[in-house]
């Protein structure tokens, strides 16, 4: 079965979960009123469907290939980036001051679910791009901005992110690639690259490299290390393309999933060095690179979302149409669907998918108020949240993205195991999501070490006040249909207070042993409530006449969550607050045997 993108519940999603209405009506997306949203959704749905989709098999199974430094892509993946670029969805949120439509990352966000859903390895491509647009527009010199924001924005030249080395994982600290200044103001940038997606590529002309490196007298560990754009071609001053830079692609990987996206090793300064610009300040590059890595983080959690929805629609077909054994009540044969152990993995499916959606989508409505608000305050205290919601987003959401996919697999039975039904490919594409853009390991501690004591704690302090208020609701409505929706849910975000006062006065070595299992909880509290949100949304729209039957559905998703899954919730605040005596010195479990 075809993935197809549910426009409709996104749509709701961003009214009833994002802030979209109200931030229509207070002013902060005014070129969203009017429908407009749902317009550009539409046809970016239908790009995913009809463009993106139909090569998604194709690509898993031909891959790429690399041949004297030349990367050729799969069949169809150069007419669909040309499509892509023609209907300008490259510059949806970018600039306008370089070409870009400057739309709410709110928009583009809905839209990367749907296109990620359709064909996970090919969007990698432009959501790195993304990235580097920021990176550029945020810390780039006005020489650089020139050079390559119009075209990175219109699609036309690509961008990568090149951190990690072989020696180097998630330890920025012990890179070693090198940048050596020159007279000229350039710099020559030596040293290997792994892991680099897209980084060679038969899409586009040139390839736009951000390479952290280090100087010959930077400072040891983060401190000194610093950023440079480095293209495959250099660039003229007429903008024209000249000699090809000492940059190349050495190999590429044999991965378990994205077979359609080319995972590089590359290697700079073969040749004498390769010729790299700084961006921003020397020895802070790292504060630019997150620039670059927050965009993406937010982007691999919305993979997680939309291989996810991909996973629980395929399920949830096959379900409908795989006839075996008698479901209660019935007289014959069944489709699948009807026995209560199916009935609960595709609702445990839906509502997990559905619950990251909406932490997704806060996030980038949070991240749109950090710049759009019309005051200082008010945009402080939502790059406050953004900051908070994006380790919750991409862990939360990249770790349902597995375990959605995994129960789909599990759902089709056998015939899961079996790459011809493409239950398969999900789970192999999405396994990669909680890995890249920082472990989800390292989401969760940069939560607890970093996240939780904004200004003084008042961040999640005022987080924790938002869900309790629409709880607070939810509890006065006491419509028959929530059952112990609000009780539950409210169980969660108690936990979830208790677990986080803990936190804040921990041992360091404490914090961290409960840094995963509390992240878990943020987005169990965090997502339940956002249900509930869309559930008080539905059911006020029901009594007020809309008879779309898609409302039930959305009540009955929220009150399985809260009755089935934020349950977890008070295992998980024990395990924070008690399960932390394996981090201790003493423990002698993993101790080197000779």
């Amino acid at each position: 079965m075809a993935y197809r993108a549910p426009v409709s519940d996104i749509v709701f999603a961003l009214s009833h979960a994002a802030g979209m209405d109200q931030g229509i009506e207070a002013g902060i997306y005014p070129e969203l009123a009017d429908g407009f949203a749902a317009t550009i959704l539409s046809e970016a749905a239908r790009f995913g469907d009809d463009i993106l989709g139909p090569l998604n098999r194709t690509g898993d199974t031909h891959g790429t290939s690399l041949k004297d430094g030349i990367v050729t892509t799969a069949p169809g993946w150069s007419q669909a980036y040309r499509q892509w670029i023609d209907g300008g969805w490259n510059g949806l949120s970018c600039p306008a001051s370089h070409g870009g439509q400057d739309m709410p990352r709110l928009v583009n966000a809905a839209c990367m679910e749907m296109w990620s859903a359709a064909n996970m390895a090919f969007t990698l491509c432009p959501l790195l791009s993304a990235g580097a647009v920021d990176a550029i527009a945020t810390h780039g010199s006005e020489a650089l901005k020139a050079t390559y924001l119009e075209k990175l924005v219109s699609g036309e030249w690509t961008g990568t992110m090149n951190l990690t080395e072989p020696q180097a994982g998630s330890d920025l600290a012990a890179l070693r690639c090198l940048a050596k200044p020159q007279a000229d103001g350039s710099y020559r940038i030596t040293g290997q690259k792994i892991y680099i997606t897209y980084g060679e590529h038969d899409l586009t002309d040139n390839i736009v490299h951000l390479v952290l490196a280090r100087l010959p007298d930077a400072p040891p560990g983060t401190r000194g290390i610093s950023l440079f754009v480095v293209p495959k071609f250099l660039v003229n001053a007429d903008g024209s393309l000249g000699a090809r830079n000492d940059v190349l692609c050495s190999g590429i990987e044999h991965k378990l999933g994205i077979h359609a996206s080319p995972t590089c090793t590359m290697v700079f300064g073969d040749n004498g060095g390769a010729v790299g610009w700084l961006v921003g300040e020397e020895n802070r590059g790292l504060n630019c690179m997150f620039t670059m890595m927050n965009n993406a983080r937010l982007g691999t959690a919305l993979q997680g979302v939309g291989l996810a929805d991909a996973a629980t629609q395929h399920a949830v077909h096959y379900a409908n149409e795989r006839r075996q054994g008698r479901a209660p009540g019935a007289t014959a044969m069944s489709p699948i669907a009807g026995h209560p152990d199916i009935k609960r993995s595709l609702m445990t499916m839906r509502a997990y998918t559905q619950a990251a959606r909406a932490i997704c989508y806060a996030t980038a409505d949070a991240i749109d108020r950090s710049h759009r608000a019309d005051s200082a305050e008010a945009r402080q205290t939502a790059g406050e949240r953004a900051a908070l919601l994006t380790p919750v987003a991409k862990a939360f959401s990249s770790d349902i993205g597995n375990e959605v996919a995994s129960i789909g697999v599990q759902v089709h039975g056998g015939m899961g195991y079996i790459e011809e039904t493409g239950a398969a490919q999900y789970m192999r594409d999405v396994r990669i999501v909680a890995i890249y853009e920082g472990t989800n390991g390292i989401q969760a501690i940069d939560l607890v070490q970093r996240k939780l004591g904004l200004s003084g704690g008042q961040a999640v302090a005022r987080e924790i006040a938002d869900m309790r208020a629409t709880l607070e609701i939810a509890r006065a409505t006491n419509a028959p249909a929530f059952g112990k929706m609000a009780l539950r849910l409210t169980e969660a975000v108690d936990a979830f207070e208790r677990a986080t006062q803990y936190l804040r006065s921990a041992s360091p070595v404490d914090a961290l042993a409960g840094a995963t299992p509390y992240l878990r909880l943020f987005g169990l509290a965090r997502g339940g409530v956002s249900l509930a949100a869309q559930a008080l949304a539905a059911h006020r729209l029901a009594n007020g006449g809309d008879s779309d039957p898609a409302h039930a559905g959305r009540i009955a998703t929220a009150r399985f969550f809260a009755e089935n899954l934020a349950t977890a919730a008070a295992g998980l605040e024990t395990s924070i607050a008690e399960g932390g005596a394996f981090a201790g010195e003493s423990s002698p479990m993993f101790a080197h045997q000779d």
